[in-house]
């Protein structure tokens, strides 16, 4: 009977240990910047918008506001855009306080097959979305596109305002970026690298025309090691000398563009790494095979 009552007496010291935890697990609101947005293409099918949600960890007890983005919206906040175009790719977007920067997390990597963390800061920056914390998903492979579509509206509902002019700008840089990549054969990492300096440098010798730009261009190509085809390099000079002539404040920008280019080169760094390393699996292996093969002859 002792240790009957013991065990009790022991449960019940747990009673308020246990309500405890619970209340440190209930989902805080911010009150001053607002519950996470959600957007969702609008063509995806219910059950591509069920697996969308597993993935930007939607549940029914999420504290969260969901709104859909359409071609119309395509339309709106890019110009030539297509209103009806087929809106997939999705994301989640959390406003944080100034001085927090941008964290962009693409949840589904297999599903967005031509836009990489570092394309959507980058783009999001020069659209005027300075501190914020992305996610980015999709139920099937797409371009990704979209999701900036998404990703402005998201921030508008948050009671903010784009500048329409920059969120265009930002579209062409994301055009650019890919065709880099894709057709130019740069690696993404590079890719990225290469815009966020050119774009710090702008930053920080705020150029007055187009031969000033055109000259950081040709320095940063030159640094960076990266060859282009003259169509290329012309399409690279003319996105950059529209990020100059946009209303931006450059003293800020500086800062973030800092703070991603150091997260590129943490990136670059990590796969030269982790290329060293299986080029050293890869030359132990070999040496095994050619040691046995000793043998036998």
């Amino acid at each position: 009977m002792k240790k009957i009552l013991l065990s009790l007496l022991a449960l019940l010291l747990l009673f308020p240990a246990i309500t405890l935890a619970d209340g440190e697990n209930q989902e805080v609101i911010d009150e001053k910047l607002g519950v996470p947005i959600v957007v969702y293409g609008a063509n995806l099918t219910a059950e591509q918008k069920a697996s969308v949600q597993k993935a930007l960890n939607v549940s029914e007890s999420s504290t969260v506001e969901e709104i859909t983005v359409t071609g119309e919206d395509l339309a709106t906040y890019i110009k030539d855009g297509n209103s009806s175009a087929r809106m997939f790719s999705s994301a989640k977007i959390t406003r944080t306080d100034a001085g927090k920067g941008l964290v962009i997390s693409i949840v589904t990597p297999d599903n967005i097959t031509q836009v990489t963390n570092e394309m959507y800061a980058n783009a999001m920056l020069t659209a005027g979305i300075e501190n914020a914390t992305v996610e980015v998903a999709a139920p099937s492979p797409v371009t990704g596109h979209s999701a900036l579509v998404g990703i402005y509206k998201a921030y508008e509902a948050t009671g903010e305002q784009l500048d329409s002019e920059r969120t265009d700008v930002a579209n062409e840089e994301l055009s650019v970026a890919t065709i880099l990549s894709e057709e130019s054969g740069i690696d993404q990492d590079k890719v990225s690298e290469l815009l966020t300096e050119i774009k710090q440098q702008i930053a920080e010798q705020n150029p007055a025309s187009r031969e000033e730009v055109e000259q950081i261009v040709t320095e940063q190509l030159s640094t960076l090691q990266i060859e282009l085809s003259e169509q290329d390099r012309q399409l690279l000079i003319d996105l950059m000398d529209r990020i100059r002539q946009l209303d931006i404040d450059f003293s800020q920008w500086s800062t973030q563009l800092e703070d991603l280019s150091q997260s590129i080169q943490d990136q670059i760094g990590s796969i030269v790494e982790n290329e060293g390393f299986w080029n050293g699996v890869k030359k132990f292996f070999n040496d095994l095979v050619s040691s046995i093969r000793s043998i036998f002859n």
